[in-house]
């Protein structure tokens, strides 16, 4: 009982602790969304992202949704999009898209600031990102498009609070409730991922992946980090490449082999979970993801090794 106890309180600190940095965001966002809201203004900030949703299959408004998870992370995200989503319901094609643009395209200035410390130069991996966003998002938009997949109402699991009072109080409560959702979801996913490393399934997803990443290109020494930023996080993968970076252990072609691939797919678990809240669909969140992912890095491997030396240390990595 003692154990026991130890791990639950454990868990509770853990996820006070990571939702406390995470409202401290995400409040501020909140009172700014709903100013805009009240002034009319949302549909004239969305109006420049227009043309790029447009491409995606999104409506304007999703480009603040984006935009938001960009410059801070995907709960933010999560918290824009319940802003607006009485406004603009998603079919699930539309809620996956948008699902794997917050997915690639997240957390930029934190993330990429990581890649840096590693030796990776920070334009590039969020250019990359960005872009790879963009192109997988638009690659989804049009196989669902065609096939006529997902094109029923999007199952959104995360109910964001809703009242008929216009009120003020009545507003500030349900985000409240909102806020309070969000901290049951960060202690669900953090139990999840705590359950999951006890009976061994992230073990077994980093057997799979290590053959897979030697394939494409990426030397043994990175590949082991790789697949922990793959299924963990780029947190915990990009703290072990920083580590094995700056011991020389890992050559530097490598760790930006490394960094450039979680920074296009990582925390397969977690990350998945979270947006299957908003209705985004495993085909495309997971499987098409991890696929694309592959599949881009594979060609990025083979261009990198073909570009000059003096091209690669001015815009891929800092030289040694």
């Amino acid at each position: 009982m003692n154990r026991l106890y130890g791990i639950i309180r454990d868990l509770l600190s853990d996820a006070f602790s990571a939702s406390i940095e995470l409202f401290k965001v995400m409040i501020p966002i909140i009172i700014g969304v709903k100013i805009l809201q009240e002034l009319g203004l949302i549909s004239y900030l969305a109006w420049p992202l227009k043309p790029i949703m447009g491409l995606v299959g999104l409506p304007a408004e999703m480009g603040l949704v984006w935009a938001t998870a960009l410059i801070n992370n995907i709960y933010t995200g999560i918290i824009v999009l319940a802003s607006l989503i009485g406004e603009n319901p998603l079919t699930g094609a539309q809620a996956t898209v948008l699902a794997v643009l917050m997915l690639v395209g997240h957390g930029l200035p934190v993330e990429c600031a990581i890649a840096r410390k590693s030796g990776a130069r920070f334009l590039f991996q969020c250019f990359t990102r960005l872009v790879g966003a963009f192109a997988f998002a638009w690659a989804l938009h049009l196989i669902y498009d065609a096939t006529g997949t997902l094109q029923g109402p999007a199952i959104m699991l995360f109910r964001p609070e809703t009242t008929a009072d216009a009120s003020l109080t009545a507003w500030g409560l349900g985000q409240v409730k909102n806020l309070l959702s969000i901290f049951v979801i960060i202690l669900a996913l953090l139990a999840v991922m705590r359950l999951l490393q006890a009976i061994r399934v992230i073990d077994l997803m980093n057997r799979l992946l290590r053959p897979v990443l030697d394939l494409i290109g990426i030397g043994p020494k990175a590949s082991a980090i790789t697949v922990i930023g793959l299924t963990m996080g780029l947190s915990y993968g990009g703290g072990l490449i920083i580590n094995e970076a700056k011991s020389g252990n890992v050559g530097r072609e490598d760790v930006f082999y490394s960094l450039t691939l979680m920074g296009l797919c990582h925390s397969l678990i977690e990350d998945t979970l979270l947006l299957m809240l908003i209705g985004g669909h495993v085909s495309g969140i997971l499987w098409a993801r991890l696929i694309f992912s592959l599949l881009a890095m594979a060609g990025i491997v083979q261009i990198v090794r073909r570009l000059p030396r003096r091209i690669q240390n001015t815009y891929l990595w800092v030289a040694s």
